[in-house]
């Protein structure tokens, strides 16, 4: 049997009995450590597979592999303390594209505080940055996926489907030409300098609400949801009125709701909390952060469109449109 065969579920399954009790399941680990909780995840970027010439500079790819960790920290409720990298490269790798993917990587964690601490270098045939960041959090505090209550509201920090939208205008050059200057490299800036959502963790302790579950949207907003349903045992109800599109993804594709529920890698945080926190932490953050819905008793997953309610398993992710 090949990997091919059994998927990422499959495959994920078979690792888990492997791991420490308690320690996966989220976006990151929390060890108990003198008094404290470390936080650490891992995080690995493939030539081809994650980025590319084409599409990202390196000092893009030492930005997006950093701010990918940073956002796993910040769905876990959890700051910064360092990241170690470990890079592969193929011999004929030119010098100044390790010199710039470094010069993106302190500039990410420049901006929260933090820097390098470590790592390792090693020959391989394709080009691969591999991060582990570590992080603190106060056990109270901790952000898990299944955490969620019946009836809670399910926030989300900001825009989805820019990103794709963003990856799309650098693949094909004659995408969007209707687009202005600054719609245009809103949504390119978007795929290759993403934000880890970091400035909503200060909110939350602030609030400090009865109960918080959450993780990020790397893997897209509708697979976030499915995943917290599920580990939560919990359905939802979304309502897609509630859910930005950014005008720029119009012109673009004839459905955007794909590509902001689909999308991916815009690593905001989809939270569930109660209700009046949820209102609370959504005038806090600002901009496009809002409540799209809410938790339901039942397991089924409802996209609410119009009065017509469209349902979905809570062990899918988001393709259906």
């Amino acid at each position: 049997m090949e990997i091919s065969e059994i998927g990422e579920a499959g495959l994920l399954q078979l690792v888990f009995p492997y791991c420490l009790p308690g320690t996966v399941g989220d976006d990151a680990a929390v060890l108990a450590f003198r008094g404290e909780n470390l936080v650490v995840t891992t995080d690995v970027l493939v030539d081809r597979v994650h980025f590319s010439d084409q599409t990202t500079s390196a000092e893009d790819v030492g930005w997006r592999s950093a701010a990918a960790n940073l956002s796993d920290l910040a769905a876990m409720g959890a700051m910064p303390l360092g990241i170690t990298v470990g890079l592969g490269l193929p011999p004929n790798t030119q010098v100044q594209w390790v010199a710039d993917l470094y010069r993106g990587l302190a500039a990410c964690l420049e901006r929260y505080g933090t820097g390098i601490v470590g790592g390792d270098v090693y020959r391989s045939t394709v080009r691969t940055v591999a991060i582990t960041a570590f992080g603190r959090v106060e056990s109270s505090a901790v952000i898990r996926r299944d955490a969620a209550m019946p009836g809670a509201a399910i926030v989300v920090t900001g825009d989805h489907g820019k990103s794709k939208a963003g990856l799309e205008l650098l693949l094909d050059l004659n995408l969007g030409q209707d687009l202005n200057l600054l719609d245009r490299q809103e949504l390119i800036r978007a795929h290759q300098r993403p934000v880890p959502r970091l400035d909503v963790v200060p909110l939350l302790n602030k609030l400090q609400p009865e109960f918080v579950a959450g993780m990020d949207s790397s893997d897209g907003l509708w697979d976030a949801i499915a995943q917290l349903c599920r580990a939560s045992g919990v359905g939802a109800r979304i309502d897609r009125s509630a859910i930005s599109i950014n005008p720029g993804l119009w012109g673009l594709t004839e459905r955007p709701i794909n590509w902001v529920l689909g999308g991916g890698e815009d690593f905001e945080l989809v939270l569930c909390l109660p209700l009046p926190t949820a209102q609370a932490l959504v005038t806090l953050i600002g901009g496009k952060a809002a409540i799209i819905g809410q938790t339901t008793a039942t397991p089924e997953i409802l996209l609410i469109d119009d009065g017509q309610e469209l349902l979905l398993s809570s062990d899918s992710q988001f393709q259906h449109f």
